[in-house]
């Protein structure tokens, strides 16, 4: 089946290398610059930094008058720019959001995605509402329509069988994948100096804990970074996840980190994942529906939900979840369309796990119960022992 990705919106650094990657590595056939806020200027650069031989692969999606002294090969028509310029003869795609316009499709278009076909990744609450025997009769005469909508590489054989020729993948394509395994357990880290952050890091994850969250409300950037550089051999050594908290220029530009959380209070989502690009991970704190919804909504790829009870360990708690708490958040995220991985968080005991883990969250971080043990490491092998007792891996 042939593949195609499309940009996130935003531009960010870095951008140039990762598609040109992406197209020298194969997998996809060509890429599609959306970029709708993105001025003419930025959107020459971007290509510009793609080489020249490469360039014949890329759709643009705005900025048309650029395409073809750039030797850009596609243009993707759309609300913003709905005619090409004139004498333009390369390819042309278009979108489309249903069976009828499917069957009419204007032969000059080369080919044309069809959406949604499963809820969307990059647009919460965006729902497939297609019926397949529809779909199979359509495609049977129209090799050129490829599913857009939700598409992940576990969906292929399914739309394979459907009839679609391709399928274009956004979120899917440039987002890291979270192991289910290592999210299940999460270190929030703690402490009065970085010695004791790394101290306590290291003895959670030899306790089997493969996800750390670097957390220093209070200390300087400096501080934070020494810590990432003692931390980050374990990435390798132990395969863990590991975070920082708040600090999201750090994560951007610095090796050795997987990505960032922002609290509530920190930068916003939306920026935050402007400045990390896509393929660092980027978590959020939520405590209602509608927090988990625009986090999702902005970029998040996981949510810490909480808290689940009273904890020391936080200023400016927000209102106390409990058990409840998090089967209603779930089910109405459920019915938005809404799956991003959840971890519960606040004041959570080894005895806790199992109810809390059958509420549908993906995961439990923990920082005191650790940390603040006479053993972290005996400790972490409690949690996670309870864990794997479960069986249970909400994704």
């Amino acid at each position: 089946m042939e593949l195609i990705t499309i940009t996130p919106p935003y531009l960010y650094r870095g951008e140039g290398e990762a598609i040109t990657a992406m197209l020298i590595g194969g997998e996809y056939s060509r890429i599609h610059i959306r970029k709708p806020d993105a001025t003419p200027a930025e959107i020459r650069a971007l290509v510009e930094e793609i080489p020249p031989a490469l360039r014949g692969r890329l759709t643009l999606h705005d900025g048309f008058g650029i395409a073809a002294e750039t030797g850009v090969g596609g243009l993707h028509l759309n609300r913003r720019n709905p005619a090409a310029p004139d004498g333009w003869r390369g390819l042309l795609s278009r979108s489309l959001h249903s069976v009828a316009e499917a069957a009419e499709l204007d032969p000059r278009f080369d080919y044309a995605f069809l959406s949604p076909i499963f809820p969307s990744i990059s647009k919460p609450g965006y729902r497939a509402e297609f019926d397949h025997t529809e779909l199979r009769a359509l495609l049977a005469s129209k090799p050129n329509i490829y599913a857009l909508g939700g598409v992940t590489r576990g969906h292929l054989a399914e739309l394979a069988t459907l009839g679609f020729h391709g399928a274009a993948m956004l979120g899917a394509a440039w987002r890291r994948v979270i192991d289910p395994a290592q999210f299940a357990l999460q270190l929030i880290t703690s402490g009065e100096s970085p010695e004791e952050v790394i101290r306590g890091a290291r003895e959670a994850v030899e306790g089997g804990c493969r996800w750390v969250q670097i957390r220093m409300k209070d200390a300087p950037e400096s501080e934070v970074a020494r810590v990432v550089r003692e931390l980050a051999p374990l990435r390798q050594s132990r395969g863990i996840i590991l975070l920082v908290d708040d600090h999201v220029g750090l994560a951007a530009r610095m090796e050795g980190i997987d990505g960032v959380h922002v609290g509530k209070l920190d930068m916003p989502v939306a920026e935050a994942r402007r400045l990390l690009g896509p393929a660092k991970i980027l978590g959020a704190t939520a405590n209602t529906t509608a927090d988990l919804i625009a986090a999702a909504r902005d970029g998040a790829d996981y949510i810490g939900l909480g808290p689940y009870r009273f904890t020391t360990t936080k200023k400016n708690l927000s209102p106390v979840l409990g058990l409840d708490g998090y089967r209603r958040i779930l089910a109405e995220c459920h019915a938005e369309g809404v799956g991003l991985p959840v971890t519960a968080i606040g004041g959570i005991l080894p005895e806790d796990v199992a109810p809390i883990l059958a509420t549908g969250v993906s995961g439990i971080a923990v920082s005191g119960a650790i940390l603040h043990a006479t053993d972290p490491r005996r400790a972490t092998e409690e949690f996670v022992t309870k864990i794997n007792q479960t069986h249970i891996y909400n994704g």
